[in-house]
């Protein structure tokens, strides 16, 4: 079934109304409805680029939450082969939020690394809803070791809300293991590239997000804290996440005039929850083009480029 968002509404109306019409002429052989059925699908599809054509960064923000958007595991089942999950961060537990392993990828080796958010009730409460634990982070740290000691590209997939804020994750040192993640990206000397398939929440997403080169789905949001927590500090009223998502400037393309970004992926009309199998395609495309250019430069130069590439970042399009 297809899951609406609010300001969908009008488009489910109509959809549904040509779902009825067509469940109608199921049970009577007799009614053609074919023809009225297509007018109200020629009507939703219009409705639809009208919808996606210009939305506002809450909008954006919503479409990026959408539950039906493809996540982690089915990127990594749809463009990878001989997968190979690793788990545990050797010291404390495995981390089910954080998925990651040795995998071929265009017949090649790399190692894959991203937040899994679940698709339903039992897999979101085991993956916590992609909110990773300090032990993701440490085990995403020894998975790009081992990585950086056999030469493979790192490819990172990031849909996180934020790290989890959690009595027992602040306890084991959340802020430690998300820097220290933060530092591994900028220290290991392979290709690093990383897409923004969702959220991308705060340090959560930025101790992945490191990366040589950084891509961003075209409805994806990356911000330093979710507007809703950001009207709850600046206004003490979670009410005004609107404004506060116009005033973060977490869409891609705002992203990308500000150099934080490095290319926007675009999504079929609807957003990735519409076409998941195009969308997923889409970002194999882009990870294969962030890889090439990435290919012959060597460790040193890698590291360089990577740490010159942060040190920049915040002195384009401000004046946008």
């Amino acid at each position: 079934m297809t899951t609406y968002l609010e300001f969908e509404k009008p488009l489910a109306e109509i959809e549904g109304k040509a779902e009825e019409l067509r469940a109608l002429a199921r049970q009577n052989s007799e009614m053609d409805v074919e023809k009225e059925a297509a007018a109200l699908d020629r009507k939703a599809a219009q409705l639809l680029k009208d919808l996606y054509k210009d939305l506002s960064p809450w909008r954006k923000t919503q479409v990026a939450r959408h539950p039906d958007r493809p996540h982690c595991k089915d990127y990594i089942e749809a463009l990878f082969t001989e997968y190979t999950p690793l788990a545990g961060d050797r010291n404390f537990a495995d981390d089910h939020a954080i998925m990651g392993g040795i995998a071929r990828f265009n017949d090649k080796p790399v190692m894959v690394i991203g937040h899994e958010k679940g698709n339903d009730t039992a897999s979101r409460i085991e993956r916590n809803f992609g909110m990773a634990r300090p032990e993701g982070y440490r085990k995403a740290i020894r998975l790009m070791d081992l990585a950086d000691r056999f030469r493979l590209p790192v490819i990172t997939l990031v849909d996180t809300p934020g790290a989890y804020p959690g009595k027992g994750a602040e306890e084991r040192g959340q802020a430690e293991a998300i820097a220290r993640s933060t530092e591994k990206c900028l220290q290991i000397g392979v290709p690093l590239v990383s897409v923004i398939i969702g959220e991308g929440g705060s340090g959560g997403a930025v101790a992945f997000a490191t990366a040589s080169r950084l891509a961003m789905l075209e409805h994806s949001i990356y911000s330093v804290i979710s507007p809703e927590g950001c009207a709850s500090i600046l206004w003490k009223d979670a009410e005004k996440m609107r404004e506060a998502a116009e005033a973060l400037r977490l869409t891609a393309q705002d992203l990308h005039k500000l150099g934080v970004i490095d290319r926007i992926i675009k999504e079929p009309t609807g957003g990735a929850q519409r076409d998941r199998a195009a969308t997923i395609a889409a970002v194999g495309s882009e990870i294969a083009l962030m890889l090439a250019e990435l290919k012959d430069m060597k460790p040193a130069e890698l590291i360089r480029d990577r740490r010159k590439k942060y040190l920049d970042m915040g002195g384009k399009g401000l004046a946008a």
